[in-house]
């Protein structure tokens, strides 16, 4: 053990006990008193002060089931979906959780297997079924998951779990009921959208994702969904397509996990991760595949970016942005500023799928195994474009001016426009992700501060803010405890940018000591107080505060 250097083993640490040892504890279905666990109010026992105008709830997502029967999932993100709340009231914080009760997890409960395909786990027909009916069920079509365990947002006056397929779950966010399943392909052209929409203040929903585009070949489609109806209809019957544009290549669409969007436009940055259509569509039934096998790194195209208005009448840049390759996750913020667009984003350099180190059975290797993915991953960082809105200078100079930025875009003598980012944070193995902003006040308007999960070698084991203006940083962080996406509560009669409140879920597995709910100042990430969860919880992925 002596070695392997900290780091190493704190990975080792973590994904043993946060990851696998919350499998054993929610994966045997027929523990009913382990299922009872999940459904029970907890009044939580509190140290320091909770702000008294914390009146709402917490809701976050991630997953909780990672096997079922006999059967594991393989993938982290294949786990079944749990939705978690925390109530404040009064100074006082209840929590209490749930399952999402979608079609994937309701049917492999009943058939106790892996019914519907996930992330990275293949589904496998009926093993009780003969022969001929095994083989013509690969040819029933793609049967797309519902597992929502990523996000949830408002669409109206509703609020919906969601991942990043077609479909959608309504959900009761005061008792954590699964109310209806919605499929977004029934209003919209889309095959799926992103579990990291944009919401207006008035309720305005903006999401994007792939579709078939014109000539048979794939595009994005950009959708709006309006805010809460007078006469109390559902929105979403309501969405539109605002604006389609085609992919790089017509059969193999980027990943897309979020994109950027300030006050007048739309920015969307095409990776070189690529989902293989064809794939997608044979080999998934004939031969059996889940998602994870239908994504390939194109590893000679770098990245484009396509920008384009808001107006009533969409119009996409005539221009073709292009950058070194990069995976993109999350954008922090996008805004606009004396005639450029500045777009602040978590990267991992290179073209390798970020996600191939996820694989559960990849973290169950030996210590030796585990320190050389690590070091083999891509490199993060947080990077700054600038994107010229008005294209007028010569070829070779840069044509960005903002005094503020080091970042550059240089027209090439092939008409596409270079762009070099400027580095916000970067450290060896130093991830800055799962970013939030004070989003209610700053969202796609200039700004200063960023909050996110820090990840060391994939270990998200501390809180940071950066500035984005100076680089500086500040963080919270303590042994054995591993925090989740910190959410910004803006204080009610604040005046700065940062004047509020950080919410974030640490899991402690292995210490001695429980889980809990904890509240850090946002000005100088100090801790305002915290309250203790008797029950496991497993790490999470995204959520919302609820006012």
């Amino acid at each position: 053990v002596a070695s392997y250097d900290g780091a190493t083993l704190k990975v080792i640490e973590f994904f043993s006990k946060a990851i696998l040892l919350p499998m054993f504890v929610y994966g045997d279905c027929m523990a009913v008193s382990l299922i009872n666990c999940l459904t029970k109010l907890f009044s939580l026992t509190s140290t320091g002060r909770i702000p008294s105008f914390l009146k709402g709830s917490l809701l976050r997502l991630g997953p909780g089931l990672f096997e079922v029967g006999d059967e594991p999932f393989y993938h982290l993100f294949d786990g079944q979906a749990l939705m978690h709340k925390f109530d404040f009231k009064n100074g006082q914080v209840t929590y209490f959780n749930k399952y999402v009760k979608t079609d994937a997890y309701v049917r492999a409960i009943t058939e106790k297997r892996v019914v519907i395909t996930e992330f990275g786990t293949f589904a496998y027909p009926d093993p009780c079924k003969n022969i001929f009916s095994r083989f013509f069920t690969y040819f029933k079509g793609v049967e797309v998951t519902d597992n929502c365990l990523v996000n949830v947002y408002p669409i109206g006056e509703d609020y919906y779990a969601v991942t990043e397929t077609n479909y959608i779950t309504k959900v009761n966010t005061d008792t954590l009921d699964t109310l209806k399943k919605v499929d977004l392909c029934n209003y919209v052209n889309i095959n799926g959208v992103t579990a990291h929409p944009h919401i207006e203040r008035d309720g305005t929903v903006f999401n994007i994702g792939n579709c078939m585009g014109k000539g048979a070949s794939l595009a994005y489609n950009v959708v709006r969904i309006p805010p809460t109806q007078k006469d109390k209809s559902d929105p979403i019957e309501k969405s539109k397509v605002v604006v389609q544009f085609p992919s790089a290549e017509r059969f193999k669409p980027s990943y897309v996990h979020s994109f950027g969007m300030s006050e007048n436009y739309f920015v969307f940055v095409e990776t070189p991760v690529k989902i293989n259509l064809l794939k997608f569509l044979s080999a998934w039934s004939i031969r059996g595949s889940n998602y994870m096998d239908c994504f390939e790194s194109n590893e000679v195209l770098g990245f484009k970016v396509t920008h384009f208005y808001r107006g009533q009448l969409c119009t996409v840049t005539s221009y073709l942005f292009r950058a070194a390759p990069i995976n993109l996750f999350h954008h922090i913020n996008t805004y606009e500023d004396n005639g450029f667009i500045v777009a602040d984003v978590c990267t991992w350099k290179g073209f390798e799928f970020v996600y191939n180190y996820l694989w559960l059975a990849n973290l169950r290797s030996n210590w030796e195994e585990v320190k050389k993915a690590a070091m083999m991953a891509p490199q993060p960082e947080v990077r700054r474009y600038v994107i010229p809105l008005d294209i007028h200078r010569e070829q070779g100079k840069n044509l960005i001016c903002l005094p503020y930025t080091t970042a550059t875009a240089v027209m090439r003598t092939d008409g596409t426009i270079w762009l070099e980012p400027e580095v916000l944070f970067s450290g060896p193995r130093q991830a800055f992700e799962f970013p939030q902003i004070n989003y209610e006040k700053h969202g796609g308007k200039n700004y200063s501060y960023a909050y996110a999960l820090g990840l060391n070698h994939f270990i998200p084991d501390r809180i940071i803010k950066l500035n984005v203006k100076t680089k500086e940083t500040w963080v919270w962080q303590e042994p054995d405890s591993y925090p989740s996406e910190p959410l910004f509560v803006q204080t009610p009669d604040g005046v700065d940018e940062d004047d509020g409140v950080l919410l974030t879920v640490v899991v402690s597995p292995g210490a001695q000591k429980s889980g809990y709910m904890l509240i850090l100042n946002a000005k100088d990430m100090s801790e305002i107080a915290r309250a203790e969860v008797d029950c496991p919880i497993p790490v999470t992925f995204h959520g919302m505060y609820k006012k």
